[in-house]
């Protein structure tokens, strides 16, 4: 795990901008540092020392020093790859898994990410058609950012490093505000900073006479096939335990994350690590320790874990919107920070069971798809219209369901943690939105036309929220640290087994991930398998209404900054409902929180 920068012009001044670039993110890497200029490019690289600690160092070269790789993520095929290379006279003068890229590029070209299995984001330098080529990998597990300022090309790990270069230019999207309250998170390829992108996942970028192409290398799609249960519990089985040694080659030690859910039990119960590592809260509804040390005794793993405080979890808020780029709304973000914290006091590498509710059918929302499927038969203009009466009414128990589901999937669904509809956000916001939900997800839900419903929204869960929430935190707050997490359920092979997976290999009435769950089940010691899905929860509701969390909400709420994104008195009586009989929408308000607090950050301080 690396953090990578670099800019294409034809300036002089290049070592001291690329330096600078490189230390802002040198959390990424702090072992090593290593760069490459000529008259038109410079690239920067920070490296976590984890594959090949000795002659690893980046940037690596081909043969002639014509094609310079900086890199950032593991290739977990490396080996079968090298092998395949050398078969076609490829020399090799390290043992890392970088230099397969520059030997790969030279092979096979454009075609390069195809070939790989594992987290990555790259730029090879191509000197002699003076062609710069990136990519990112399959499922957007590693970042890339980019962007154009003037005759300058730029690109990084993190948004924070382009504020080191002269033509940057620091300027608020005011086009993510609307989109990022209803869906949680940005779900644009253009981030909340104008004109600086995020590429894609699976997607490639080449950069060459002052023009940006960017191709998609791979298309995430289903193909259901009936086979026998018995035979897909098997193949999960199989692909798991084989993804898990993949994600297990490293010259140094690998821990793992542990919660109390099956994900996670069954990646430590496979990989049977040396230590395991937990969060929790005083709360005991909100903590998984107990369940974490279980299964880490009956395994004979050493388990460390952290009770954190609600003042130290409110005073990190500042640094983690820092290492976030964007505004983040997901509470666990910050679990996620102090778990990465207590494994970086041993480890350098931690695995973690992410990704397996997206490919393996895991949320509960899904489950509407088979408990309420009578309420579909009933003819669709009588359930829209219920539900465009219900949207005019205040909340009671049961109104969202019938909301929900008096839309078409196609109109409504932008993934499993919607906050605010958008007739919701328009009524806080001075400035309405200019794009709507249903222009972000168009081209998801066209590809998968002919795919059932739970198969449209894990498509729509695997392009938006698994990359820009769950692979997103996990990246910046691990690396916040200085901690690489490997994720083994968000993997090439494991998808192309769960691609085939019937709905009822997922879900069935009040069960989730039914295939993945019983193929746990061979090798996990306790109940975990069948465990409901908590996932480091927050007590934040409860925080949300207590000191000092009331007053620093409201301090910002009530702030000259916060005047021009919202209707002050309307964002105030939310978050003063937290003390009425009121239902508090404790999400609502820490979504706008949070983006209030990011602009304070980025905008506001000048230090940044």
């Amino acid at each position: 795990m690396c953090g990578i920068v670099g800019f294409v012009n034809k300036d002089k001044n290049k070592q001291d901008i690329i330096e600078k670039m490189a230390k802002r993110i040198e959390h990424r890497g702090p072992d090593d540092a290593g760069y490459y200029i000529d008259n038109f490019v410079a690239l920067g690289h920070r490296r976590l020392s984890i594959i090949d600690l000795n002659t690893g160092h980046q940037p690596i070269y081909n043969e002639n020093e014509n094609i310079i790789v900086i890199f950032n993520g593991e290739i977990y095929n490396y080996l079968e790859l090298k092998k395949e290379l050398q078969k076609k006279k490829h020399e090799f003068k390290t043992t890392t898994d970088t230099e397969v890229l520059v030997h790969g590029y030279e092979e096979w070209g454009s075609d390069l990410p195809k070939k790989l299995r594992g987290m990555f984001a790259f730029a090879i330098w191509d000197k002699k058609h003076k062609t710069l080529f990136c990519a990112r990998d399959h499922f957007g597990i590693k970042p890339f950012y980019y962007a154009k300022f003037n005759d300058t090309f730029m690109f990084a790990s993190e948004i924070k490093a382009f504020l080191e270069h002269p033509s940057f230019q620091k300027e608020l999207n005011l086009d993510a505000l609307p989109l990022y309250l209803s869906f949680s998170f940005n779900p644009l390829d253009e981030t909340f900073f104008k004109g600086v992108y995020k590429l894609p996942p699976a997607s490639s970028l080449t950069y060459k006479n002052g023009q940006i192409k960017i191709e998609k290398y791979y298309h995430v799609n289903f193909d259901v096939q009936d086979n026998n249960y018995d035979t897909v519990v098997e193949n999960i089985s199989k692909v798991m335990e084989d993804s898990v040694k993949h994600h297990q080659i490293s010259d140094v030690e690998v821990g793992s994350f542990l919660s109390s859910g099956v994900d996670s039990s069954y990646i430590v119960s496979l990989a049977k690590p040396n230590k395991t590592y937990t969060v929790g809260y005083n709360n005991l509804k909100y903590s998984e320790i107990d369940y974490a040390k279980d299964l880490s005794n009956k395994l004979g793993i050493e388990n460390k874990s952290k009770i954190i405080s609600k003042e130290e979890y409110l005073k990190v808020v500042p640094k983690l919107i820092y290492q976030m780029d964007e505004p983040f709304s997901d509470p666990s973000a910050i679990s996620l920070y102090f778990l990465s914290l207590i494994a970086s006091k041993d480890v350098k590498v931690c695995l973690s069971g992410e990704g397996a509710d997206e490919f393996f059918g895991g949320y509960n929302t899904y489950l509407e798809n088979i408990d309420y499927s009578w309420y579909d038969k009933i003819p669709y203009f009588i359930r829209h219209s219920i539900a465009k009466v219900l949207e005019l009414t205040k909340e009671f128990r049961g109104r969202n369901f019938l909301v929900r589901r008096g839309y078409k999937l196609e109109d409504n669904y932008v993934g499993i943690s919607k906050i605010f509809t958008e007739k919701e956000r328009d009524k806080i916001l001075i400035n309405k939105a200019t794009i709507k939900n249903k222009e972000i997800t168009k081209d998801i839900f066209l590809e998968n036309k002919d795919e059932n419903n739970l198969n449209k929204m894990q498509a729509i869960d695997i392009r938006y929220w698994l990359v820009n929430d769950i692979l997103h935190k996990g990246d910046c707050m691990s690396m916040a640290n200085s901690l690489e997490v490997r994720v083994p359920f968000v993997d090439r092979e494991v998808f192309n087994i769960a691609k085939t997976l019937t709905m009822e290999q997922k879900i069935t009435k009040n069960k989730t991930k039914v295939a993945m769950r019983d193929a746990s089940k061979k090798v996990i010691l306790t109940e975990a398998y069948n465990k409901k899905k908590l996932g480091f929860p927050v007590p934040l509701r409860n925080w949300i209404c207590e000191s000092p969390f009331y007053e620093e909400i409201e301090r910002v709420f009530l702030s000259d900054y916060a005047k021009q994104f919202f209707k002050q008195k309307k964002i105030i009586k939310m978050l003063k409902s937290c003390t009425s009989n009121k239902k508090f929408q404790y999400k609502k308000v820490w979504a706008i929180y949070s983006f209030l607090k990011w602009y304070e950050v980025f905008f506001v301080n000048e230090s940044v």
